[in-house]
């Protein structure tokens, strides 16, 4: 194959959860074995601050390239991802932050060389993204309780799930539940929610799903609103969701629509794809359909 013919590659990598500098050669060499040089051009950019990948992505895009890879967390994949919705572009994901919940939801392999194989595979789907107040959310955005333990993960020195099981653990007594007015495509509801999740993919992360029948291509976006459930029923729950039933649980009710207005006592956190962002009082949730393209396993069902 000519020099001509082959594909241009970014590879974005956050620093802090993706690859550790240290070990930026070693990821050098893994990216040179899989994908040989022969079938692509491949360059290696490093996100030195949150909102770089985002930079990266538009300037390589503008330049013509069109595969992207992103070895990160679900924020470094926010920030491509809303870059190349809605073009002809392609995004390759290697899961390294805490929570993945969209590589999870896609079936991508967490050991980083067969994530690599994937690309070489080529295998794609064109999935939905969505929007809270015009900021980009791939996987899932989420107000109440939710967002409360995002905002607290977000500034804590330490990430990985029992750092999130602790957060939940030590707010979880002392949070109260809000009162919020919804229209889902228009019918209107009241509901008081301990928190509500506007589920795209079908989980949080850690491979924790709060709507296990979300689809990420069906146009709609799952509104999950949830009871604070008395610690007694934490065994229950747990179980529900070890089987992913958890929308079998009396503490769960799940909708579906495409355009969710929602309005909410007080201006707070929303978290938006596991970033904790503060937001006013009213939310507008839209969905745009088959707007990104990923690349996946063949395999996978979606």
């Amino acid at each position: 194959m000519s020099q001509q013919e082959k594909q241009r590659l970014c590879v974005i990598v956050n620093p802090v959860s993706g690859v550790s500098r240290k070990r930026m050669g070693e990821f050098r060499r893994l990216v040179g074995q899989h994908l040989a040089e022969q079938l692509y051009e491949t360059v290696i950019h490093v996100t030195r601050a949150p909102g770089h990948g985002r930079r990266i992505a538009a300037k390589a895009l503008e330049d013509g390239i069109r595969i992207f890879v992103v070895a990160g967390g679900d924020g470094t994949v926010n920030e491509v991802a809303d870059v190349l919705a809605g073009t002809t572009a392609r995004l390759a994901i290697i899961p390294a932050g805490s929570g993945n919940g969209l590589a999870h939801h896609l079936g991508i392999p967490f050991r980083k060389k067969d994530a690599l194989d994937l690309i070489v595979q080529g295998h794609t789907v064109t999935i939905d993204t969505c929007r809270v107040n015009g900021l980009f959310f791939a996987s899932i955005a989420g107000i109440g309780f939710d967002a409360k333990v995002a905002r607290q993960f977000a500034n804590s020195h330490r990430r990985g799930f029992l750092t999130y099981a602790r957060i939940v653990m030590k707010e979880y007594l002392h949070y109260k539940s809000g009162k919020y007015r919804l229209s889902l495509d228009g019918e209107e509801m009241e509901k008081e929610a301990f928190f509500i999740s506007f589920a795209n993919s079908n989980q949080f992360g850690y491979n924790t799903r709060i709507s296990p029948r979300a689809s990420i291509t069906d146009g709609l976006i799952d509104v999950a609103v949830v009871s604070k459930p008395p610690v007694k029923a934490f065994p229950e729950i747990a179980r529900l969701m070890y089987r992913q039933e958890i929308d079998r649980s009396k503490y769960i009710s799940i909708y579906r629509a495409s355009d969710i207005l929602v309005w909410r006592e007080k201006g707070k956190t929303v978290n938006v794809d596991g970033e904790a962002v503060r937001m006013g009082k009213k939310l507008h949730i839209t969905i745009s359909p088959a707007s990104l393209n990923v690349i996946v396993p063949q395999n996978i069902k979606l």
